[in-house]
């Protein structure tokens, strides 16, 4: 009890008359809910009325309110006696939907009826196979086409092999469509489970790298890749002994990306047990049967080889041949075998001088060969990048070399030690010294600074060359202007330094040269980054990406073909010279493939320099000659252009001085007269076509580059060029737009001039029931002639 409440705390008056009372007992007072009473005038509010529920309501309210029913007709729920967690039965169904909108589908199971279904065993009804709609939305339309042919061959659809070339042109998306086909290998398969465990990718080292990153760009953390870049010996075994141990069928690190070199180290160890698939980057490594690298490749236990190559032929059909067999053991046959069937009747006909039946033989082989090898190659030329790239033009320059160059190149050519060692030897296969004499006069035609340890030494065909250098001359300080190919890229750098915010790649096959160049880069103040064979593989990427960078200061690129001309991706610069030839067409092509590339978005500008008359032209014809072989062959053109016959590829050793350019001679140009282009190429060619139907320029007029122009008016070297552009198929469309528009504009204005004929009509036919204030025209003319 409270001590408020005990009695002798009570009121006096109340304390001995009043009987205690307990306030426990005492009854609570009823809140009074409904009572609303105003803050303000203290009146009472009445209680809210229920608002009526219109008759909508009442409809959305007993749809909500419906019981749920499960959505299969006639289902009957299973009632067993299974534990929770227990694998359930599921239909068997595709990873992806086949029907879904932009679907890939690579396979698709037959149609079976429900009384067949109900025959199968449903652990073996097939599915659809669909790309992953993660790079299915991407890929282009002859990317499709390609992962579909890709896929076709490696699992057996076209025939009794599983190997197969794409040979894709530069810069249609290789690595894309294969990264897409592996992935798809990896997760599917008309069996529900995925048709290969792991697979191997062996490329180029400079390239292991960028097929890492090229993996986690395109499909990020959903497969794991294992790069072997470096490392010690003992850490690269064991990596590679694990990776090979493992056999489950979801491996954790199912793509090796490795080099040719660390294969052919370690072919042992994988060689030892089987993998599902290997892809061969840059695949013209396996041009040759009898190499290390190429019998460590055929040792892999596997049947799905693909191999990569945007040049399958670079020298000759065996080279050819030693791709195919690599993918299809065994489909052309023998070597032997292959070179009595194929190659010798189509070299015969190739030949310039061949007669008419042994070119009508040389098309017969030619169809049985493409009839065999395009089962299992797929070739797609770099004219499909018009539809998405800017415009490239491409210009074969022949600059005139200066008199210190040229007195210097007929001083080697007369020298006794030269003519004994290579004119003598010229119709036999040339020797080591010859090729070594090939170099100088190559490196000659650069600059004379190239040579000069060589006349110092006295060496062979620089006896009396010390003689011709001026008087001042010295190596350590550059004057560009004693080569006529460095003078005339002197000017055109200054001139697009200047004058543009365009960036160049200037690529060699010497390491010389790029010394050379850097020598330039340093007197002139350019910012320059170098990439050659002495940089790491690590590093490369850094520079490369530190290029393409828009607010980057580096204005110029400097590449050697050899180390680094494959596979990397210059976007950053959209001008490229070509400053001297390989023999090999395909390094030439590879290298200035490196700018017209995914993500360009200015016009590319390409320049193959060449000095006129010289062993560089030489070289350019040979490649020409290659090429046209190529294009026959690989690209099955029905008539590839015969201009060079061998005896005129075994001339080398001769420098003509008279002519404008040997190359445009040996073509005996129709459209030509006097050196004056009189008829333009055909409306259908572009860079892609035969040097034959370019343009043809003796001088600057028509040029399509300001920077040529402007620098063969300034240094006076350039003789002759061939140039042409790559998109004449965007431009076709664009003049049949043009054609269309015009049509309609002549149209609309035919059905005015009608109107107002009408018009006129009308109004003669109104002129006698009403006057013209105005006078006739006729009254006017004569006024105003008045």
């Amino acid at each position: 009890m409270r001590k408020s409440l005990v009695p002798q705390r009570c009121g006096p008056s109340n304390a001995v008359h009043s009987p205690f009372k307990s306030p426990l007992s005492a009854q609570k007072r009823q809140r009074e809910c409904r009572k609303r009473v105003s803050e303000k005038d203290g009146l009472e509010q009445p209680p809210t009325p229920k608002l009526s529920v219109s008759e909508h309501e009442l409809m959305i309210m007993k749809i909500l309110t419906q019981p749920f029913k499960i959505p299969i007709a006639n289902y009957v729920p299973e009632h067993s006696t299974r534990c929770l967690g227990m694998k359930r039965s599921a239909a068997r169904r595709a990873l992806h939907d086949p029907f879904a909108c932009n679907a890939l589908v690579l396979f698709s199971p037959p149609e079976l009826s429900e009384h067949d279904k109900l025959k199968m065993d449903k652990n073996k009804i097939q599915v659809h196979v669909v790309v992953d709609p993660l790079l299915g939305n991407i890929l282009r339309p002859h990317q499709r086409e390609g992962v579909k042919f890709m896929y076709d061959c490696v699992t057996g659809a076209k025939g009794d092999f599983n190997g197969c070339i794409m040979a894709d042109e530069m810069g249609l998306g290789k690595t894309l469509q294969c990264i897409t086909l592996l992935w798809t290998l990896l997760r599917q398969s008309p069996d529900c489970k995925p048709t290969i465990n792991k697979a191997i990718i062996v490329c180029p080292s400079s390239l292991v790298k960028n097929w890492y990153k090229e993996f986690g760009k395109w499909l990020g953390c959903r497969v794991n890749c294992l790069s072997i870049d470096g490392g010690s010996k003992e850490q690269t075994t064991k990596e590679l002994e694990q990776y090979m141990a493992n056999q489950s069928q979801r491996h954790g690190t199912p793509v090796l990306i490795i080099s040719y070199e660390t294969f052919r180290l370690y072919a042992n160890i994988l060689n030892n047990s089987e993998v599902g698939a290997v892809l061969c980057d840059e695949g013209h490594r396996l041009k040759n049967c009898e190499n290390l690298t190429y019998q460590a490749l055929m040792g892999l236990k596997t049947k799905r080889r693909v191999l990569l190559s945007g040049t399958p032929i670079q020298n000759d059909l065996t080279e050819y041949y030693s791709l195919l067999h690599f993918v299809n053991p065994g489909m052309l046959g023998s070597t032997a075998e292959f070179r009595k069937q194929f190659e010798n009747p189509i070299l015969r006909g190739q030949d310039a001088n061949s007669t008419d039946s042994e070119r009508e033989k040389a098309a017969e082989r030619l169809q049985e060969l493409a009839a065999l090898v395009n089962r299992c190659m797929i070739r797609r030329t770099s004219a499909l990048l018009t539809k998405y790239l800017p415009v490239k033009f491409e210009m074969v320059v022949c600059v005139r070399m200066t008199e210190v160059q040229t007195a210097l190149y007929k001083s080697f050519l007369q020298s006794d030690s030269i003519r004994r060692s290579v004119m003598e030897k010229s119709a036999s296969k040339a020797s080591l010294t010859a090729l070594s004499n090939i170099t100088s006069l190559k490196k000659l035609c650069n600059h004379p600074d190239l040579v000069y340890e060589k006349i110092q030494e006295r060496a062979d065909g620089f006896e009396n060359a010390a003689s011709i250098l001026p008087d001042n001359y010295s190596p350590r300080e550059l004057r560009p202007e004693l080569g006529a190919k460095l003078m005339l890229l002197d000017c055109m750098l200054a001139s697009i330094k200047m004058n543009t915010t365009d960036k160049i790649v200037l690529v060699s096959n010497y390491t010389q040269t790029l010394d050379l160049f850097e020598k330039l880069c340093r007197k002139r103040g350019y910012g320059y980054v170098r990439l050659d064979g002495t940089m790491t593989i690590k590093k490369r990427g850094k520079v490369v990406d530190e290029f393409n960078r828009p607010d980057s200061k580096d204005f110029i690129f400097m590449l050697s073909s050899k180390a680094g001309g494959c596979g990397l991706n210059l976007i950053g610069a959209n001008r490229l010279v070509m400053f001297d030839p390989d023999w090999n067409p395909a390094n030439d092509e590879q290298a200035m493939a490196r700018v017209w590339r995914d993500g360009q978005k200015k016009p590319c500008f390409i320049y193959r320099l060449l000095a006129t008359g010289s062993i560089e032209e030489k070289i350019f014809q040979r490649q020409t000659h290659k090429k046209a072989l190529s294009t026959t062959v690989v690209d099955n053109a029905e008539d590839g252009e015969r201009h060079f016959t061998q005896d005129d590829l075994k001339d080398l050793f001769k420098l003509d001085e008279k002519t404008r350019s040997d190359t445009h001679d040996i073509f005996r140009c129709k459209r030509c007269t006097n050196g004056v282009q009189m008829k333009l190429p055909p409306d259908d060619s572009d860079c892609m076509s035969d040097l034959v139907h370019w343009y043809h320029c003796a001088n600057n007029k028509g040029i399509p580059d300001d920077i040529l122009s402007k620098s063969w008016d300034i240094t006076g070297c350039v003789s002759f060029v061939f140039h042409h552009r790559s998109n004449s198929a965007v431009v076709e469309q664009q003049l049949a737009e043009q054609k269309r528009q015009q049509a309609l504009a002549a149209k609309e204005e035919q059905d005015d001039n009608e109107d107002d004929d009408e018009d006129d009509k009308e109004n003669h036919s109104h002129g006698d029931e009403e006057e013209d204030d105005e006078p006739a025209d006729d009254e006017k003319d004569a006024d105003f002639v008045l």
